[in-house]
Parts: C-alpha cells; sequence; structure tokens
C-alpha cells in the first residue's frame, strides 16, 4: 500500500504502509504523480489523503473496504460535493443525491481522501487527461469507467471521524459546464443553462459558450476487463436460499417456474408463494402444489388482499435461510441458474445482486457487471440480513417504482446493486394476471389529471434532489409537448404546471397516509 499526501494541488508527501518514505518527484499534477506510481508499483493500493486529514486515515480499514482491485472509494467530509447541486439539473440517476452515512455508489468522487488499484490507473493512463485539478480528475476517472464495471463508492469508513477540518473545494461554473460538455452528450449543456436561468435565475453566458468548445471525452478506448476480480470479503457462508414468488392468474406459468426450480443444480430450501384473488368466496387454483412431490419446501399463502407490495412483504416476513431470491410467476431460466448466482456474488463479495432480466427476442445492451441504476423485484437476490429494515413501500401499490423504491432502501443502509449480465432470466411477461381488474386510483376523477403518476412522483420526491426533480420536470415538458393539440408553449406551460403540482399533492397524500 502506498500512501499520498497532498496540500494545495501538490503532491507533499509519499510513504509506505509502515510510514517508510518512498522517494519521489512530487513536481506536477496530483492526477499525474498517481500515474507515475502505478507505473512503478503495478500491483498496490494507492490512497490519496489530504494532508489535513492524516491523523484521521482509517488506514486500518482500506484493506477490507477495497475488498478487490476493480474497485475505487472515495470520501468528502461534508454534505455537499464537488460539483454542487446544479448537476443535478443534467443527471437523474441515484449516483447524486449521495446518502454521506453510508457506504453509497457515485461516480462523484473526492480528493480528500481515497483509495485505488494501480492496475486501474495504468489501464487509464493514456486515455484519461491528467487534469491538474484532482478532484476533476478523480470523477472523470469514475464517471468513464463506471460503465465499464469499475465500481466506485463514497465511504466514510476511510477516516475514523468526519470533522470538517477546513472548506473542501468546490467547481467553479466553468469546471461544470465543461464537466458536462466533456461527460455528456451536447444537448445537456444547453439544457442546464436552460434550467439555471429558468429555476434560478442565473445566466451564465461565458461558461456555457465556452463549454461549448471543449472536446467529449468517450470510454470507448479504455479497457479495464484484465483487471482480475476475486473478493477478499466473505460474504456467504451456508448458501441456501427461500424464493419468493408473488402470483395472481398464472397457474400455467408458475408451475413452469416451480420445474425449472426443481432440476436446479442447487436447490432452494423454500418456495413461498403468495397467490392472490380479489374474489371474495374464491380459493386457490394452485393444485399442483399438493398433487405433486417437488424437492423443497413450498409455503402456499392465498389472500384475497391483491397487490404485489402486500404479497412480497407478506412473503419476506417468512423466509429464513441466508439468501433470498426475489422472484416472479413468469420466468424461465437454465439449471445453474442458483450456482452461477452465488459464484458471482462470492467473485464479488456483494449482498444484492440483480440479474440480465431480456424479454423474448430482446437484444442484451450490457455486457458486463456493472452499479445499477435501477432495482428488478422479479429477478434479484439479496442476503436475509439487510432486509430487517426494508418493505415494499405499500403507497406505491399498484402504480410504479415499488422496486426502484426497495432498491433505494438497500442502497440508503449501505447495499449497493450489481448487475449480473450472466446468467440470465428470461421474462416472459405473461399476457394474463398483473392487475387482472385495474384499480381505480384516489385521483382518478380529478378534472386536472396529476402529471407525472404521483406514485413515480413520490419516488422522485424521496429519494432525488431538488435539481433533479426540477430537471425531471423540464424534461417531462419537452417530452409530451409535441402530443399537444394546442402548439402555444404559454398555454401549455400553464396547463403542465397544474398537473405537476397535482401530483405532488397527491404524492404527499400517498406519503401521509402510507
Amino acid at each position: 500500500m502506498i500512501l499520498v499526501y497532498h496540500l494545495e494541488n501538490k503532491i507533499t508527501e509519499v510513504v509506505s504502509r509502515n510510514n517508510q518514505e518512498i522517494k519521489f518527484d512530487c513536481k506536477g499534477a496530483i492526477s499525474a504523480g498517481l500515474i507515475r506510481l502505478a507505473v512503478a508499483f503495478p500491483d498496490e493500493k494507492i490512497v490519496w489523503c489530504h494532508s489535513a486529514y492524516k491523523q484521521h486515515l482509517a488506514l486500518e480499514k482500506i484493506e477490507a473496504l477495497l475488498h478487490h482491485n476493480k474497485m475505487m472509494l472515495s470520501f468528502r467530509p461534508k454534505s455537499n460535493n464537488f460539483f454542487d447541486n446544479s448537476i443535478g439539473y443534467v443527471e437523474e440517476s441515484l449516483f447524486i443525491n449521495i446518502n454521506k452515512k453510508v457506504s453509497y455508489p457515485t461516480w462523484q468522487m473526492s480528493s480528500y481522501v481515497g483509495v485505488i488499484h494501480t492496475s486501474v490507473l495504468n489501464a487509464v493512463s493514456d486515455r484519461i487527461v491528467c487534469d491538474p485539478d484532482f478532484d476533476y480528475y478523480l470523477s472523470s476517472l469514475a464517471k468513464l469507467c463506471m460503465p465499464l464495471g469499475l465500481l466506485c463508492y463514497s465511504e466514510p469508513q476511510l477516516l475514523k471521524s468526519v470533522e470538517i477540518i477546513d472548506s473542501p473545494a468546490t467547481a467553479s461554473s466553468f469546471t461544470l459546464f465543461r464537466f458536462v460538455k466533456q461527460h455528456y452528450k451536447t444537448r445537456w449543456v444547453f439544457l442546464l443553462a436552460f434550467n439555471l436561468l429558468l429555476y434560478e435565475r442565473k445566466i451564465l453566458f461565458y461558461p456555457f459558450i465556452s463549454a461549448l468548445f471543449t472536446k467529449r471525452r468517450f470510454n470507448n478506448n479504455i479497457n479495464i476487463d484484465e483487471i482480475v476480480v476475486n473478493s477478499s470479503r466473505v460474504i456467504t457462508d451456508k448458501g441456501t436460499i427461500d424464493v419468493i414468488i408473488p402470483t395472481i392468474g398464472r397457474k400455467k406459468y408458475l408451475y413452469n417456474v416451480l420445474k425449472d426450480f426443481s432440476k436446479q443444480s442447487l436447490l432452494p430450501e423454500k418456495i413461498i408463494i403468495v397467490e392472490q384473488n380479489p374474489e371474495p368466496f374464491s380459493k386457490s387454483e394452485l393444485d399442483y402444489i399438493e398433487t405433486e412431490k417437488w424437492p423443497f419446501e413450498i409455503h402456499h399463502i392465498f389472500t384475497h388482499q391483491a397487490g404485489v407490495c402486500n404479497a412480497r412483504n407478506l412473503a419476506l416476513s417468512q423466509t429464513i435461510s441466508e439468501w433470498v431470491f426475489l422472484a416472479d410467476d413468469d420466468n424461465r431460466f437454465d439449471a445453474d441458474l442458483l450456482k452461477e448466482v452465488f459464484q458471482k456474488i462470492k467473485k464479488y463479495g456483494c449482498k444484492v445482486v440483480t440479474t440480465y432480466y431480456p424479454q423474448i427476442g430482446e437484444r442484451k445492451s450490457h455486457h458486463k457487471v456493472i452499479q445499477w441504476p435501477t432495482f428488478g423485484a422479479g429477478n434479484s437476490f439479496l442476503k436475509k440480513t439487510i432486509l430487517q429494515h426494508v418493505k415494499f413501500n405499500m403507497a406505491l401499490e399498484f402504480g410504479y417504482g415499488e422496486d426502484s423504491d426497495f432498491g433505494m432502501q438497500l442502497r440508503n443502509q449501505g447495499n449497493d446493486v450489481l448487475f449480473l449480465p450472466e446468467p440470465s432470466i428470461l421474462h416472459l411477461k405473461a399476457p394474463v394476471g398483473g392487475f387482472r381488474t385495474k384499480p381505480i386510483m384516489r385521483w382518478h376523477n380529478e378534472k386536472i389529471q396529476p402529471k407525472p403518476s404521483p406514485t413515480v412522483m413520490l419516488y422522485l420526491i424521496t429519494h432525488n434532489t431538488k435539481q433533479q426533480n426540477l430537471g425531471y420536470k423540464t424534461v417531462l415538458f419537452f417530452k409530451y409537448y409535441k402530443y399537444q393539440k394546442s402548439r402555444n408553449p404559454f398555454q401549455y406551460f400553464k396547463v403542465f404546471n397544474k398537473q405537476w403540482k397535482q401530483s405532488v399533492y397527491w404524492a404527499n397524500q400517498l406519503k401521509i397516509d402510507s
């Protein structure tokens, strides 16, 4: 392990893990210094730390925190980040609103403290410009490499305490616009300027014009596939797993799912089926649960209360194994699904994974293990111990976003969600079942219909920043403008604002009632 201490964008000291000085030419940018060290030490962890935090660095934890080589950790001991909240006008993803209390996935890296393996630096050494602004360089590296499989986190455990010793540097308006131009499509530069004018009454003409002459950075010439992943974290012991399946009106499809489970090379301990039928005097139609023999326990719950959130919460309360598989009643998969998933879980040392979940004929768009920006409630595997304080939000019942909300609950407890391109689970999207009878939402008879759906709005106001929601509002306005009968933008904006306010109102009502 190599420790690099810096102050005022200059390296001040380079030492080994046992505090032995490493002779090194400290001139030039910090980023360039890290690259030179990576060339000299191709199989080491490099820790960077602001000199003010030297005594606060939790050196004893770093080996366990960076538990495999394809990771990058940093932490900024302040509520804000290098890029201020204006970045939310550009990006709606969960990587923006960082929870500083837990390990949290993000590309927003910090110069104040962090760690990376030298193999990553060597892979990008001649692909990413060594920017003199260290914060900018680190965030650019993470932004470009996260889609390639580099796992990046804000990690508070890097410091023994989060005492703020000085005022951390922040990006200027010029730097913000330059970053957007270099890492996003050009239209986002225009949208950033428009949103700042619309919502903050800021006219940033010179940063906007300057950014337009900046060349975009791409990651298609970066290859980190050769970096070996072999986590030192022991994540599983018994390797037992329970499966939960909510179902409604899909007898034949569910039977095929159970048959697929019966052929598994690693069998589940228990399958919990929550069968829903809202008809008052209805009975179970799943006779094969009793008439056929199965190589696992089946716990069958029959309820007249429809709704997948309620069904999954019922099932989660009945799980006892080390792991839980959130499945669906119209999935199909190969005999080695569970075995292969556990192999990936051990390899990456992660507590939550979501598999590739194609429909028939769908082409694969992601081929690497990456930090997933959403969550799949029909194709995810979770460690049982992390489920104690999470549940599917009943306010989102019969709406949309209950799975994404559940994923955010997991992340806000420090559990990232990794996407596995292999193995895959085929999603048939069966034509029967589902909601069966379409529920009537409370806002159904409102004269002004909410837009977006209040359940979507509830997710936004719960998990996103104010700027992210306003940026979403702008995009939504332009998205639906072309479908309007009236081409008067001012008239449409007036109507749209009323619809937005209705959505906010009903989202808050859902929040109160949940």
